[in-house]
């Protein structure tokens, strides 16, 4: 089992965290604006060693799960960090609203059907962590899951513990078989939010982006921030840590995902296979014939 670096925004793994400590801005030490675009470009490249050599020695998995409110830049931190990493080895999945049959599962079931492979590195973009975070704001949509009577508490409050205990079982299990999770909640504030809506509706180009969906959210702010403390007060493990990560300003939010993702990687040790002393033997022999061609 790997266990990540720890980083200055690595959540408590004790059950201690307290979220009227995370901050949405970078510190003032930060790198920020063209310092924090350059330092994220020498990040990618060494991100791109280093997959290179999770692919080729094919023992773990790499999970990243990215969370958080609407506007937050999840996507566009995707693309920033992983713009140069070799697509054969990587892939993101985005969760959305489930499907039928999604419904007629388990919630672990959809995601599970997407975890990485060995020497692959998987983006969650939304999770199963949308199940204690949108459905505990939004309890009437758990009548779409038809629980059976014996797995449904008498109250919503009873059920979310089963399903932090299940969410925990669920990383533990992976991390035992070989996947590394990182999970990122990109903490944006209230008024950063508002910013970036006005912005979607006044240029044309980020119109497409708006939803008045995401403005009626807006009203249960309270509710969500309860809600991911929560999540991440039961779920930041050793083995699955949680990083809250400022996201108010997205060149520094970009760099401190690819930094904390580079040092986990740089920290496994990855190395390129090894050639048997038989295999390199016949190196001379597959030479000449090639130059005899």
């Amino acid at each position: 089992m790997i266990i990540p670096p720890h980083n200055r925004w690595t959540v408590p793994t004790d059950g201690t965290f307290d979220p009227g400590h995370a901050r949405c801005e970078p510190p003032d030490d930060a790198p920020v604006g063209k310092a924090a675009r350059k330092a994220l470009k020498a990040q990618v490249k060494r991100l791109d060693d280093l997959q290179r050599r999770l692919y080729a020695e094919d023992r773990h998995a790499v999970l990243l799960v990215f969370q958080a409110m609407d506007a937050a830049g999840k996507d566009s931190t995707i693309r920033a960090v992983f713009t140069g990493v070799n697509p054969s080895a990587f892939q993101v999945t985005s969760f959305k609203q489930p499907s039928r049959n999604e419904l007629d599962q388990d919630f672990l079931w959809r995601t599970t059907r997407a975890l990485p492979q060995r020497g692959r590195i998987g983006v969650f973009n939304r999770s199963y962590y949308e199940e204690v975070l949108v459905v505990r704001v939004h309890p009437e949509y758990l009548g779409a899951q038809r629980l059976p009577p014996d797995a449904t508490p008498a109250s919503p409050d009873d059920l979310w513990p089963q399903r932090f205990e299940s969410i925990v079982e669920h990383e533990r299990h992976l991390a035992r078989n070989g996947t590394v999770i990182l999970k990122f909640w990109l903490n944006v504030s209230r008024a950063e939010q508002k910013r970036r809506f006005l912005r979607r509706l006044d240029v044309p180009e980020k119109n497409w982006k708006f939803s008045a969906g995401d403005v009626e959210e807006r009203r249960h702010w309270p509710a969500y921030m309860a809600a991911y403390a929560d999540a991440l007060r039961h779920t930041s493990k050793p083995w699955a840590p949680w990083f809250a990560i400022p996201a108010d300003d997205k060149p520094y939010m970009r760099l401190t995902v690819a930094r904390i993702v580079v040092d986990t990687l740089a920290s496994m040790g990855l190395r390129y296979p090894d050639v048997d002393a038989a295999e390199r033997a016949r190196f001379d022999e597959m030479r000449r014939r090639l130059l005899d061609e």
